[in-house]
């Protein structure tokens, strides 16, 4: 707790030992190592962050929660619900306050015909798109989502830092991925249609990471919070053309809160960098630490 200074006659003993019983209040009031609240009047409030049942997903949700705890809220933990038609009722019913998701498979949840693409526009469209109950604070760099990598080496040899500069490739470009990227607007029909680079197409599924290693293909469809991106060491093409529906993470949180929350969230968003994702999820898959771990150590090098 911290004391004004106050201004006391030399000659006054009684001032001076008031002073003196104010500075030992200061330097042994518990509320001295109380979590800053900040200007917010929730802090102290009981709020409930929910996770997908999916390792990435509860990272970020337990740097949320451990960031609201030091910002003075109650938190509850809600983990691993399930998938969106799981959740997304508890969020708007308010059961569930704070929810981490990825703006453009959110976005489609709400309007399945969206033909918005890029990472702005689909931000934008999801506030519009929300209930009145919920609202979006600031979206990150880090992204989930649909890409076209190729590993570092193919990248170098190639001057590569983007998905038209393929079309310098002298090489035979074969894409793999899920069998059902065949058939997607993002997948060799798109590619051509929307950068007129044509590509083979090998179904590799599972394998696609490994194929790409191999070199038995020689682009892959690949999520860009992949580990094995950092593991591999891969390179994701950029998309300028917004091939790919943009999925960058974002805190969805009740509407009524969303002024108090964006004070301690948005700070977070600033500083999930898509290579911070990444190295967030090797921990998680390869050193096998747990959530909580994982969630401190970060807060603790981006506070």
């Amino acid at each position: 707790m911290k004391f004004p200074m106050r201004k006391t006659r030399a000659g006054s003993v009684l001032a001076l030992a008031g002073m003196l019983a104010l500075a030992g209040c200061g330097a042994s009031d518990p509320l001295a190592n109380e979590p800053s609240t900040g200007a917010s009047g929730d802090a102290g409030k009981t709020v409930v962050v929910g996770s997908q049942a999916y390792y990435s997903n509860e990272i970020i949700a337990e740097i949320y929660a451990q960031a609201l705890e030091k910002a003075g809220f109650t938190v509850e933990r809600q983990f691993n619900i399930g998938q969106r038609d799981a959740y997304m009722p508890q969020l708007e019913n308010g059961s569930i306050d704070i929810m981490p998701e990825y703006t453009g498979n959110l976005l489609q949840y709400f309007e399945p015909d969206t033909t918005a693409r890029a990472t702005d526009d689909v931000y934008d469209e999801l506030g519009k798109a929300l209930p009145d109950s919920l609202a979006v604070l600031d979206q990150a760099q880090a992204s989930d989502q649909d890409s076209y990598t190729v590993t570092e080496k193919f990248a170098k040899d190639n001057g590569l830092a983007s998905i038209e500069d393929l079309a310098k490739v002298s090489e035979k470009l074969t894409l793999g991925g899920p069998p059902e990227l065949a058939e997607r607007p993002y997948g060799p029909k798109g590619l051509s249609k929307t950068y007129g680079i044509d590509a083979a197409f090998s179904a590799t599924g599972d394998t696609t990471v490994e194929d790409l290693v191999a070199g038995t293909v020689n682009v892959g469809n690949v999520f860009t919070a992949d580990p094995r991106i950092k593991t591999e060491n891969l390179v994701v093409l950029k998309d300028p053309k917004a091939l790919f529906l943009a999925s960058n993470v974002v805190p969805v949180v009740e509407a009524d809160m969303s002024d108090d929350l964006a004070a301690v969230l948005n700070p977070i968003s600033a500083k999930l960098s898509a290579e911070a994702l990444i190295d967030l999820n090797v921990q998680s898959t390869v050193d096998q630490k747990s959530a909580e771990d994982i969630a401190s150590a970060w807060l603790g090098s981006n506070s």
